[in-house]
């Protein structure tokens, strides 16, 4: 090859390379829908969940404001509303839809059979998906609640911590499942306990001190908290209530625990927002939601709060204290 025809050659291989250098990432769009409180919430680091997502995301190179559009959206604790913000959220055609909530997700998945859905609760229980393994459709995600044992265990640890409790309240929300209620009183009666529902209309700040007031009056012996993460938000006001109601309560999430509340027992929720950035990776690269196994949580985190024991005058047995998996001073 003679020296000129060889000198042009390296030029046009710079030039493309520096073309291939500058031609920007591809841009991917993805909606966030929370069933209730701000959706400042989304981002805020002390929800573990939403803490290991974005680092996941970031780590697989899902950055927002670079490759990544994140429009957030919430239901602001209102379940007549999540029809209508459903429509709103498929009408603007995300790549991904990222929910959590049984009531939610069945208002997105009557908006479109489309769009791919990345949802954390029970997509089976819903209804959603056809199994674990090969979900189908258009959805796939994490499977938060697991059923009964996860229901019976809290009660268990509860009964332990409060043997005397014999009459415990449940605080949950009017759309949550029927099931989950039975299933807790089953495990109830295996421990001598009776469960009554006390449920929220919806999920704000109102309605928890008229559900607080009404506790007051049935005067139960402790309290069992949903794991609904419409109530996450919202954990503040939660615990300092039932400060104030002195009864002892075991909470869905650790960040109950951490907010103050007496103890909490849950599958790991870093775990499960990691798994959810996966879950959304791969669909913006090409893969299909259906094709995604569900991800159901194998480790369980037991978190047991001191300084909210010593304020209830209750003292925990050394054998609780030496299962936990973390203990608050």
């Amino acid at each position: 090859m003679r020296r000129r025809d060889f000198t042009i050659g390296l030029l046009l291989a710079a030039a493309a390379g520096t073309a291939l250098a500058q031609e920007p990432a591809k841009q991917h769009r993805i909606a966030i829908i929370i069933p209730a409180g701000s959706v400042t919430s989304i981002d805020d680091p002390g929800r573990l969940y939403y803490r290991a997502f974005w680092e996941e995301l970031r780590r697989l190179g899902d950055v927002e404001g670079q490759n990544l559009t994140v429009e957030r959206y919430s239901g602001e604790g209102r379940p007549e509303g999540f029809a209508d913000l459903a429509r709103e959220v498929v009408s603007r055609n995300p790549d991904v839809i990222v929910a959590s909530t049984e009531p939610v997700e069945q208002a997105l998945h009557t908006a479109t059979a489309i769009i791919p859905m990345v949802v954390a609760d029970d997509p089976i229980q819903a209804g959603l998906a056809a199994s674990l393994a090969r979900p189908g459709g258009n959805v796939t995600g994490v499977r938060v609640f697991v059923g009964v044992e996860i229901l019976g265990k809290r009660l268990q640890i509860l009964k332990e911590a409060v043997p005397s409790a014999s009459n415990v309240a449940y605080l949950s929300l009017r759309t949550d499942s029927a099931a989950n209620l039975q299933q807790l009183q089953e495990a109830g009666r295996r421990l001598a306990i009776s469960v009554t529902s006390v449920p929220l209309q919806e999920s704000t700040p109102s309605e928890y001190r008229r559900v607080f007031a009404e506790i007051a009056q049935s005067r139960p012996d402790a309290i069992v908290v949903t794991s609904n993460p419409a109530l996450i938000p919202y954990r503040q006001l939660i615990v300092e209530l039932v400060e104030k109601s002195r009864l002892p309560a075991i909470y869905p999430w650790p960040e109950y625990a951490e907010a103050g509340g007496l103890m909490a027992y849950s599958g790991d929720n870093s775990e499960l927002g990691r798994r959810m950035a996966d879950d959304v990776h791969e669909i913006l690269n090409g893969a299909k939601p259906g094709d995604i196994p569900i991800y159901q949580p194998t480790k369980f985190d037991f978190v047991i709060n001191l300084k909210a024991a010593k304020a209830l005058g209750l003292t925990f047995p050394p054998a609780l204290l030496g299962i936990a998996d973390e203990v608050i001073e």
